[in-house]
């Protein structure tokens, strides 16, 4: 992935955002947060109030098959625990991770944004303003263990991984190779990327790999429908920020997390849903027949010339 130093609004508006690529953006005014917010400054900024995590024994979460538990602490106590490799005090065992994805007040009804959830904390931060005000979204407060792996995922909208202190390895694939990512939902069944279980996802194998490491102070670029797999080499701090690239009403109301697909997608899907259930009343040959020219039509009128 490019690392591009320095990059003004105007830059990045007219050359580097119309080509739907990942790119880091290094040397950006972040605010003190990358010299301030250190485990000691954290705990007592926000203090004791209560936060709801992640807590895994692995250091592989899955989102699929829920391989972590979802605990509550203090927030003090939980920066000072993240920050530790093994814990005297823990949950699940004396190695396990932790991870701290921030959430509205109401999970259902609000959204993420640090301004409401970390106030002190947000007076530290300045997030780059590459977008108008009324396509923001979220902003996500997040901190993870040493170790800690995310599952590959895609998100609906478009998004600045701010990496605020501590390094991470983000490996990514482009929205094109999605029929090889074995998708479950917006999520992939394939966990290792590193090792994948190629008699299990055989097809992984044609998925272009893209990666960068992010040091503190650090912006990555991931646009929307982009796969990303995000491993913490240290234990770090974070803020993604989303907007919304396409017209407000193309989202799901209801969506607090940027993550379900646009309102058109879904319908789209059901109705597909609805003429492969239709098919079902042909015997196979016939059903096989015109699947493939059903295959045949969406291609012609609605994959891009461009690629594959």
């Amino acid at each position: 992935v490019e690392r591009l130093d320095g990059v003004t609004r105007e830059r990045f508006l007219r050359d580097i955002y119309p080509r739907r690529m990942p790119v880091v953006l290094t040397g950006l005014e972040l605010g003190t947060c990358t010299t301030k917010w250190t485990t000691d400054y954290l705990s007592q900024a926000e203090g004791s109030k209560e936060v709801k995590i992640h807590v895994s024994a692995v250091p592989q979460m899955d989102f699929l098959s829920k391989n972590f538990v979802y605990r509550t602490l203090p927030f003090d106590v939980f920066v000072r625990r993240a920050a530790e490799v093994k814990h005297k005090e823990y949950f699940l065992s004396e190695d396990e991770k932790y991870y701290l994805r921030s959430v509205g007040e109401d999970v259902r009804k609000d959204i993420a944004d640090i301004r409401k959830q970390f106030p002190i904390l947000a007076e530290d931060v300045h997030i780059p303003e590459y977008f108008e005000k009324e396509q923001f979204f979220s902003s996500v407060f997040r901190i993870s263990s040493a170790g800690l792996q995310l599952w590959t995922h895609y998100d609906v909208m478009d998004n600045f991984l701010i990496q605020v202190t501590g390094k991470k390895r983000v490996v990514l694939y482009s929205p094109r190779d999605a029929p090889y990512l074995y998708l479950s939902g917006t999520k992939s069944e394939v966990l290792d990327v590193d090792n994948p279980d190629l008699q299990k996802y055989p097809l992984f194998v044609k998925a272009k790999r893209y990666q960068c490491v992010l040091e503190a102070g650090d912006v990555l670029f991931i646009p929307a429908l982009w796969f990303h797999n995000v491993l913490s080499e240290e234990f770090g701090v974070a803020l993604n920020v989303f907007w919304k690239h396409l017209p407000a009403e193309s989202y799901d109301k209801t969506d607090t997390y940027g993550n379900k697909d646009p309102m058109a997608a879904s319908r789209a899907i059901q109705i597909l849903d609805r003429a492969l259930k239709t098919l079902e009343e042909l015997p196979e040959e016939y059903r096989d027949f015109y699947a493939r020219r059903m295959v045949l039509r969406i291609q012609e009128k609605a994959y891009r010339n461009d690629y594959g």
